[in-house]
């Protein structure tokens, strides 16, 4: 569903229409100082790509990275898991959740939903979210026009709300990437960006206690955990995920935190 309210692009973005426009009617009135518009137009560009390749950044739209401060208060943090749902993976990350009564969200690619829509409903069935990752991961993803952006998102989300009964609410970018469009695609499509605090690494190294160890230094309340249910990096046979997450979810109960469903404020009870 699109958000009823009217779109208002980041100040960084209308910033830089301005500045476009501003351009465009100085080489219109002096078009002699058309290296001087070109380099400036340039310069805007650069600094509009730095900030759509930062994950955690949001100058170029909303992000969401943390939970809710009333959920801080409450000792919440949010355990996310990217690029499921895996048929050997997700089942077992599963048990390990509901071995520690915790919750969790899964950003789910939309195509592997489609292939497995029981593996997506019991997700949503054991309690957890399942939110929207795009339909394909394309590692062109952020280099994308508006049209492409809009399918990948779209398809998406068809297919994890027939699967689950609940179309997603939130999204998250292929590796975090994104570009100026995008914020303004999600808007459309009724979604919000969301990032984390915490990243694992669990998708590229074999290490399971230095992931857990990057996971847990410095974890505070509200915190945003990124792990991988889906090309997941195997230390030897076994994913290197199900040798992180019991150390992880051991910490939380050593710490008295607890690992919630991702929400943004006045959005718990859903």
């Amino acid at each position: 569903m699109a958000d009823p309210r009217p779109y208002r692009p980041p100040a960084l973005l209308a910033g830089s229409l301005g500045l476009h426009a501003a351009g465009l009617a100085a080489l219109a009135l002096a078009p002699r100082h058309w290296p001087a518009v070109a380099g400036t137009l340039f310069a805007n560009h650069v600094v509009l790509a730095a900030a759509s390749l930062w994950p955690r950044g949001g100058l170029v739209g909303e992000n969401l990275t943390r939970l809710p401060e009333s959920a801080a208060q409450r000792g919440e943090v949010c355990l996310t898991f990217d690029d499921g749902p895996d048929p050997e993976v997700t089942p077992r990350v599963l048990d390990l959740l509901d071995g520690a009564r915790a919750r969790a969200t899964f950003f789910c690619i939309g195509r592997r939903v489609e292939a497995r829509p029981d593996l997506a409903a019991e997700i949503a069935r054991r309690g957890h979210r399942v939110e929207n990752h795009t339909w394909s991961h394309s590692n062109g993803f952020a280099c994308s026009l508006p049209p492409a952006l809009r399918r990948e998102i779209s398809r998406a989300q068809d297919a994890i709300g027939a699967a689950t009964g609940l179309l997603p609410r939130y999204f998250r970018a292929p590796a975090g990437l994104r570009n100026p469009f995008v914020d303004w695609v999600l808007h459309g499509a009724g979604l919000r960006l969301v990032s984390w605090t915490r990243r694992g690494f669990d998708a590229v190294q074999k290490d399971p206690p230095a992931v857990a160890r990057r996971l847990l230094r410095g974890l505070a309340p509200g915190d945003v955990l990124l792990l991988h249910d889906g090309n997941a990096f195997k230390n030897g046979s076994n994913p290197a995920v199900l040798e992180v997450l019991p150390r992880v979810l051991d910490a939380l109960a050593a710490r008295g935190l607890r690992s919630v469903p991702f929400h943004a404020e006045g959005d718990e009870g859903r």
